[in-house]
C-alpha cells in the first residue's frame, strides 16, 4: 500500500507540474500583453516597459515560469527598491483588475463554492443511487420506466434554465426562498440553508439523473453475475444479499464519476454560481474571463486541476474497501 501511494503521489506531482507548464504557457505567452491590459489605453512605452519590469514578464519564458514555481513554495518579490512587493507563499501573483492577492482571493471564495458542492452532492447521491437501485429491483415495472423517464428529461434540462424556473417560482412568485446569497451558517442557519437550497437543487438535479440510469445498469449487471445467484441459492435473505453482494461491487463505478464530479464542482461551478449570484470560485473564474484577468483565471485553472487529480488519487483507495475483487499491488 505505501509502495502504491508513494507512486500515485509522485504522479499527482508530475501531473500537477505539467498543468502548471501548459497553463503558464498559454496564459503568459499566447494571451495579450498584461502590461498593456494593466496601463490602459493612455500609456507610454516607458510605463509599458516599467510595468513588464515589475511583474517579471521582460524575462526569458523559463525564468517566468521558475519564477512562477518558486513562489508557490518561497513566496516571491515583484518590483525593486521602494516599490518593492512581497507576495508571500503560495504565491499565484496579483489580479490584474483589484491588485488583490490571487491567492487570498481564491481563499476567500472557496468556502462558497465547497458549500455548493457539498450540499448538491449529498443531494444528488442520495436521490440517483436511491432510484436507480429501486428501478433495478423493480426492472420494468412501472416505476422503472417512470423513473427512468424523468431521469432521462431531468438531464437534457440546461442548468441555467433550471435556475432561472426555480428563481421565478420559488423567489418572485411564491416567495418562499430569498434570493440566495454567500451568509455564513455561524451568523444565520437558517437564512444559510434557504440560502443554498436552489443551487443545490439546480446542480443536483442533472447529476442525480445520470446516476440514477448508472446505478440501475450497474445493479442489473451485477444481479445477474454467478456469485449473486450463488448467494441467492444458499437461502440469504434478499435484503442481506443486495447489501452485501450486489452494492460493493456495483457501487464502484459510481464511486470514479462521483470522484471527479464532486472534485470538478470544488473548483467551482460557473454556470451556478453566476446565475445566483453567489461570490464563489466559479463566479470569480466568469468575471476574469470577461476582464482578462489573466492571474485569476490560471489559478482557478490550478486549483480544479488539483481537486481532479487529489480526487483521483483518493477514488482509486476507496475501491478496496467497496470490492474486495480490488487490490492494489
Amino acid at each position: 500500500m505505501a509502495r502504491y501511494l508513494a507512486g500515485r503521489l509522485a504522479g499527482l506531482v508530475l501531473i500537477l507540474f505539467m498543468v502548471c507548464l501548459f497553463t503558464f504557457l498559454i496564459f503568459f505567452k499566447l494571451s495579450p500583453d498584461p502590461a498593456l491590459m494593466i496601463c490602459g489605453k493612455t500609456c507610454t512605452p516607458e510605463r509599458v516597459d516599467q510595468i513588464r519590469s515589475v511583474l517579471g514578464i521582460d524575462q526569458p519564458f523559463l525564468t517566468q515560469f521558475g519564477d512562477f514555481l518558486g513562489g508557490l513554495f518561497t513566496g516571491r518579490d515583484y518590483g525593486s527598491g521602494a516599490n518593492l512587493v512581497h507576495c508571500p507563499a503560495p504565491c499565484l501573483g496579483y489580479s490584474f483588475q483589484t491588485n488583490q492577492a490571487v491567492w487570498d482571493m481564491v481563499m476567500s471564495r472557496l468556502p462558497v463554492s465547497a458549500t455548493v458542492a457539498i450540499g448538491a452532492a449529498v443531494l444528488w447521491l442520495l436521490a440517483g443511487v436511491t432510484a436507480g437501485l429501486l428501478g433495478a429491483v423493480k426492472e420494468g415495472t412501472w416505476w422503472d420506466r417512470s423513473v427512468m423517464n424523468l431521469s432521462l428529461g431531468g438531464a437534457s434540462i440546461p442548468n441555467y434554465v433550471l435556475a432561472l424556473a426555480l428563481q421565478y417560482v420559488l423567489v418572485v412568485k411564491l416567495q418562499w426562498l430569498p434570493f440566495p446569497s454567500a451568509v455564513a451558517f455561524g451568523d444565520d442557519p437558517v437564512r444559510w440553508f434557504d440560502s443554498y437550497l436552489m443551487p443545490w437543487i439546480v446542480l443536483a438535479t442533472g447529476y442525480a439523473c445520470l446516476y440514477a440510469r448508472l446505478t440501475r445498469a450497474n445493479v442489473i449487471d451485477t444481479l445477474a453475475e454467478n456469485f449473486m445467484r450463488t448467494a441467492r441459492s444458499k437461502g440469504l435473505p434478499p435484503l442481506l444479499t443486495m447489501r452485501r453482494h450486489a452494492l460493493r461491487p456495483a457501487l464502484t463505478p459510481i464511486t470514479t464519476i462521483f470522484g471527479m464530479d464532486f472534485a470538478a464542482l470544488l473548483g467551482g461551478a460557473l454556470i451556478t454560481e453566476t446565475v445566483f449570484g453567489l461570490n464563489g470560485v466559479g463566479k470569480m473564474a466568469a468575471d476574469s474571463i470577461a476582464k482578462n484577468d489573466q492571474p485569476v483565471i490560471m489559478a482557478v485553472t490550478l486549483l480544479a486541476a488539483f481537486f481532479v487529480v487529489v480526487g483521483n488519487v483518493v477514488v482509486d483507495l476507496i475501491y478496496t474497501g467497496l470490492d474486495p475483487r480490488v487490490r492494489i499491488r
